[in-house]
């Protein structure tokens, strides 16, 4: 179990004063409508903290309700550029959270879990119709903010057991055979793009991206729904095959192993990344990420030396100045809050208690940095922070199990 401070340290105030500061619900800014059912910097994602705060009665639900349908109100979006950090799916995410052990919004969720199946269904089978095509692919296709990863890690908490989710397994089962482009053969969820999804002329034949967020979230997904029997023909391979990939690109260091953010086709011709040496440890791209990924496909295989070789990974990452030190914002995606759930997540789970020991120094780091945060949302904003500084004052798993949108629950 991972490792509780007392309340009197400062990270449940420091939470409170975080809620308090937002500015009421609005309307979203002209021009940006979209904005209100955003996971990652809008209404959608903030409304998150005060649910949270809700189910742990340091708010009310009055005020939660409030943030609920300031995202809800108006026409939400299932069209094809949704995914779970936007639009619908964004929406049934924090409904879901809020229903947590109840039967709030019941009949909303029963709505949006309709939209959302024909929604999943149909973008599986456009992912198999390009997989049969022969043709990379955008990770758009398979990520967690917009892709089928995303939405099967909303299927699995709404309808684990349902046809649309047996066709995000089977998707992203199809998703590991290899491509073969130019003669060189290819991980199947190589992207066709540069990193920043656009065509560049630095990035030609695109990239195999190595981040949790997007390149192998499919991993975690894959993982976590083994873990509780949720299983297609194939699944177990194919979980094989992407830590393969993750073990050819795992460079070591005197500080321990590391991972690149991405690979190019130069690198795969060379057989070793551009990359130098790890950047900033974060959930998205990073150490902590991959090893928490790792570590849940490694589990749900029953593989208990790929465990302790990801739950190392993690925690020499931790014990790394160097790559602490890049950490200058108290965020979920790329800050300190993504770091500390991600080990909080990584120690319930570990084989020895060592990164559940890492847990107070961590805390400490978030809280440092939380106090310098700003701006609004979950991914880059104050929303996230503070709900990270909510697990760090109690030790406990979130009430609202928010934390599943990072694929790390």
């Amino acid at each position: 179990m991972a490792a509780s401070l007392s309340l009197d340290q400062g990270l449940l105030p420091a939470a409170g004063v975080i809620a308090q500061a937002l500015p009421r619900p609005g309307s979203p800014p002209e021009g940006r409508p979209w904005l209100a059912q955003s996971l990652s910097d809008g209404t959608a994602g903030t409304a998150l903290l005060h649910i949270e705060r809700a189910h742990l009665r340091h708010g009310t639900w009055r005020q939660a309700h409030a943030w609920i349908t300031s995202a809800a109100r108006g026409e939400v979006s299932a069209s094809d550029i949704t995914g779970l950090f936007l639009g619908l799916p964004a929406i049934a995410f924090m409904l879901d959270a809020a229903a947590s052990g109840s039967s709030r919004y019941r009949a909303g969720l029963a709505d949006a879990d309709r939209h959302l199946a024909a929604l999943a269904t149909a973008r599986a089978a456009a992912g198999m119709d390009r997989i049969r095509a022969g043709h990379p692919g955008g990770y758009q296709e398979w990520d967690v903010f917009f892709g089928l990863a995303g939405l099967g890690a909303l299927l699995l908490r709404r309808s684990p057991g349902s046809s649309a989710m047996e066709r995000v397994l089977q998707y992203l089962v199809a998703l590991t055979r290899p491509l073969r482009v130019d003669g060189l053969e290819l991980p199947g969820w190589w992207a066709r793009h540069a990193p920043s999804r656009q065509q560049s002329h630095s990035y030609p034949g695109g990239h195999g991206n190595l981040g949790a967020a997007h390149g192998i979230a499919p991993l975690a997904l894959l993982g976590h729904a083994l873990r509780i029997g949720i299983a297609v023909d194939g699944q177990q391979e194919a979980i094989t095959t992407i830590l393969a990939w993750l073990d050819a690109w795992k460079q070591d260091s005197p500080a321990g192993p590391w991972w690149p953010e991405w690979v190019t086709l130069a690198d795969l011709r060379a057989g070793r990344p551009g990359q130098q040496r790890p950047n900033r440890p974060s959930w998205c791209y990073g150490t902590p990420g991959i090893a928490r990924a790792g570590q849940v496909a490694a589990i749900a295989l029953g593989d208990h030396c790929a465990q302790h070789d990801y739950e190392r990974a993690l925690l020499c990452c931790l014990h790394d100045p160097a790559q602490l030190a890049q950490l200058t914002d108290a965020g979920l995606c790329h800050g300190a809050a993504g770091l500390y759930m991600t080990a909080w997540r990584a120690a319930r789970d570990a084989l020895t208690s060592a990164i559940a020991a890492e847990l107070p120094g961590l805390a400490t780091l978030l809280l440092d940095l939380a106090a310098h945060a700003s701006g609004p949302g979950l991914l880059n904003g104050t929303a996230g922070t503070a709900l990270a500084l909510h697990v760090a004052a109690s030790g406990a798993a979130p009430a609202s199990g928010w934390d599943a949108c990072l694929l790390i629950s």
